[in-house]
């Protein structure tokens, strides 16, 4: 689904990403894993081409896609979350997902989307003609993903999820982050510094650090090893 081949991004004479390399399988969850400043947020946002890479590709079903616009990059089936639960508190929930699957023109795609992103978030199901403004803050998480789900991906690149969230609630992202990859089929890059949280659910994993990878392998054989979760996971 995803192949990144010696990526490397800098910001002027700042490196960011040094030749970072692995595969994203179709249906599976990969976890990118490091500290603050490892480079992850970047890695996301060059893959949907907010951020311009200096050298190496990135190829998505087969096609290369390093360097071209974000907007094209959704249309190929990409969505992507950013850190922050960024959505639009001026309108309601339901218009918040609505924007989301805008650009699928044909019904009953269009509706399509938007009822399957409801049945996802039952608490936003509840609260559809409310403004985003009165949502906590777990709830504002569920609606970014909501809206990023209504343009019907076969990638969805998840930054920080979990970011702030109870305990409880970040239980309940990730079990549905994990039935959409089980049930769907759709194909998640999952940026975390819960580290735990992620390997739960993860099928592979990668680590960054200081924009380089120092490790890449099956979720539960990186939660396995003590000395790299101590070094580099901080559990």
């Amino acid at each position: 689904m995803l192949e990144i081949d010696r990526l490397s991004v800098a910001y002027g004479p700042v490196r960011a990403l040094t030749e970072v390399s692995f595969e994203a399988r179709d249906g599976s969850i990969t976890a990118v894993l490091g500290a603050n400043g490892a480079g992850k947020t970047t890695l996301l946002r060059t893959i949907t081409g907010l951020v311009p890479a200096k050298e190496g590709s990135i190829r998505y079903d087969g096609k290369e896609i390093a360097g071209l616009a974000p907007e094209e990059v959704v249309r190929r089936g990409i969505s992507h979350v950013p850190e922050g639960r960024g959505v639009i508190t001026e309108l309601t929930v339901e218009e918040n997902i609505r924007l989301g699957a805008l650009w699928r023109r044909r019904q009953p795609d269009y509706q399509e989307a938007i009822d399957r992103a409801f049945a996802l978030f039952p608490p936003l199901e509840s609260r559809r003609k409310q403004s985003a403004a009165t949502l906590s803050g777990g709830e504002r998480q569920m609606l970014a993903i909501a809206r990023a789900l209504a343009a019907k991906p076969d990638l969805l690149l998840l930054d920080e999820p979990s970011l702030g969230l109870a305990p409880l609630v970040t239980a309940e992202l990730m079990r549905i982050i994990r039935e959409l990859a089980r049930t769907d089929g759709l194909t998640v890059l999952l940026v975390e510094q819960n580290a735990r949280s992620a390997l739960s659910i993860a099928d592979v994993a990668i680590v960054l650090n200081l924009g380089r990878v120092v490790a890449s392998d099956k979720a539960a054989a990186l939660a396995s090893e003590d000395e790299l979760r101590h070094r580099y996971l901080g559990f």
